[in-house]
């Protein structure tokens, strides 16, 4: 379908992405404010929790935090493990859209969200996220009883390059024994370094994102081409996909990396994992946050939520 008529005078205002980042932290404080203006003007407000708390994590050669979001009932519930987008060299757990999309998940799908605020590249390029991210999941699988959640329904989800960490995160998982992820729910991930997707080109530039954001994203993350087809930054090339967690797969009509989604359902599928995909017409990359003012992004959100919730009572005491 055509582009959505919203995103349109607001694809023409967005700022031009720059080709080389020479301030990684003037560059990340200038994301994070824009961010924060887009929250404030398109996002609905975050619906009530129980509790938010921040615990800090000693992880290798650092550490890094947690934000922990309860639903407003009694547990034991399910517990989510988040992680953000940014291309893994931006974004924060420590912005007001994080929160409402944690808050949004907790109350709507009555699970624990653990957010992760893993290490940026360049300064922590590959796989520093991705071990950060295993961390936390060890964290999660450690302190189930004192989280008063339940061990056997650990979910693990993101956006973008977030999807990219919590799918990558599977394959550790499995790869290392545990600990058990039910389910992921992946929303635009991006799972291919070699950028062989046909919509990285025919969809590489005028819809926000673009190949040559891209190509810089690589460069900072990867400190070497050959890591581009390592499994744990590739997932989609990974040669054995069996034995990973059930997947939900969102991507965005118009978004360079769309179809790395589907290809990646299908070989998820292929190899016996059941997996469900979905392309979410007249959207761009990021676009599903529009809460307030796209139909469309509350119809996105209710779609994870249903998956998250479709999986917790497949696995509820009585069903």
């Amino acid at each position: 379908m055509p582009l959505d008529p919203f995103l349109v005078p607001l694809l023409e205002s967005l700022p031009t992405v720059p080709t080389e980042i020479e301030d990684i932290a003037a560059f990340r404080a200038q994301e994070n404010a824009g961010s924060a203006a887009l929250a404030e003007q398109l996002l609905e407000p975050a619906p009530p929790v129980r509790s938010k708390r921040t615990v800090t994590l000693p992880v290798q050669d650092g550490e890094i935090t947690l934000n922990v979001f309860h639903p407003d009932s009694d547990g034991p519930h399910p517990v989510h493990l988040y992680f953000h987008g940014g291309g893994w060299i931006g974004g924060t757990i420590h912005s007001i859209l994080i929160d409402i999309l944690c808050q949004e998940r907790a109350a709507g799908a009555d699970c624990i969200v653990v957010a992760v605020e893993y290490r940026k590249a360049p300064e922590h390029p590959f796989p520093t996220a991705l071990n950060d991210s295993y961390a936390a999941l060890l964290w999660v699988a450690e302190n189930i009883e004192d989280l008063g959640a339940r061990a056997d329904l650990i979910t693990v989800g993101g956006g973008s390059a977030g999807a990219n960490l919590a799918a990558a995160l599977c394959l550790k998982a499995r790869d290392n024994n545990g600990p058990a992820i039910a389910f992921q729910l992946l929303e635009v991930p991006a799972l291919d370094f070699t950028f062989r997707s046909p919509s990285i080109r025919s969809n590489g530039t005028g819809y926000g994102l673009t190949e040559q954001t891209l190509h810089l994203c690589r460069r900072l993350y990867l400190t070497s081409e050959t890591e581009a087809t390592n499994p744990y930054s590739s997932p989609l090339l990974a040669e054995n996909l069996t034995d990973l967690p059930p997947a939900h797969i969102m991507s965005a009509e118009y978004d360079p990396i769309a179809d790395d989604g589907a290809r990646y359902a299908e070989r998820l599928t292929a190899a016996g994992v059941p997996a469900t995909f979905s392309l979410q017409l007249g959207h761009i990359h990021g676009s599903s946050a529009f809460t307030k003012v796209m139909a469309s992004a509350r119809a996105w959100r209710e779609e994870g939520l249903q998956a998250l919730r479709a999986v917790h009572a497949r696995n509820s005491p009585t069903s």
